[in-house]
């Protein structure tokens, strides 16, 4: 099978470890550039692209949140395949016409998650599987023409439209990263904060591990599509 050349779009402050994370979990050639730095690619000659988690929110008023958006949309319009994970789902969904907003709360920590069966995205998952998720914001309404794939109480954890994925909720992550995320959040309680890292056990994160066949599966179409992506 061809092996797909990906863009990664680092949205993240410190990018560090995004690149790790993503660069273990993605078999791909992959080409980093670090989007929260104003680093974008010049054209659309790859395969697929991934857009990262950040901090930030995609309503905030940062420079390079902008021309991000109009990437993705553009890319979009090329049919080039996406996926946003987390930040990268909702600025996925904002470049593509959806609404994001904040939840007046957090999700956080390893959750259960829900899936209808119906994408290739989620062959190999079960139908309720557990994901580690860390977020204040959420798709409050999809992008026309998008179909909902996965929720639960907190809202939207995936949809398509056409190439185009999002997922809210973090595959590629680690439990080192799980943690160090989890404790940075100034914003929430210690209490809270102390459960959350309690629960970053190797038997949620082996869980967890389930979800990592997105990767695989967002590959294989990236893949596929290889002959008739590059302009």
């Amino acid at each position: 099978m061809h092996r797909p050349r990906i863009a990664l779009l680092n949205a993240a402050r410190d990018p560090a470890d995004n690149a790790r994370n993503f660069r273990r979990e993605l078999d791909a050639d992959l080409v980093e550039f670090h989007a929260a730095d104003g680093e974008l690619p010049d054209g659309f000659d790859f395969d697929a692209a991934v857009v990262t988690g950040s901090r930030v929110s995609v309503y905030w008023d940062e420079p390079w949140i902008d021309p991000l958006r109009e990437w993705v949309a553009t890319a979009d319009d090329r049919d080039l395949p996406l996926l946003g994970v987390c930040f990268g789902h909702q600025l996925v969904a904002d470049a593509l016409g959806g609404t994001v907003e904040p939840m007046g709360e957090y999700e956080i920590g390893y959750r259960e998650v829900t899936h209808d069966g119906a994408d290739p995205l989620f062959d190999g998952v079960d139908d309720s599987f557990t994901v580690f998720t860390t977020h204040s914001d959420a798709v409050a309404e999809l992008p026309p023409g998008a179909d909902l794939l996965a929720e639960n109480d907190y809202g939207v954890h995936a949809f398509r439209r056409g190439n185009a994925y999002g997922v809210q909720f973090h595959p590629e992550y680690d439990p080192e990263t799980a943690e160090r995320v989890t404790t940075r959040k100034d914003e929430l309680a210690d209490a809270r904060k102390d459960a959350v890292v309690a629960g970053i056990t190797d038997e949620n994160y082996a869980a967890a591990c389930e979800a990592k066949q997105l990767f695989e599966n967002f590959r294989a179409l990236a893949a596929e599509r290889a002959p008739i992506a590059a302009d």
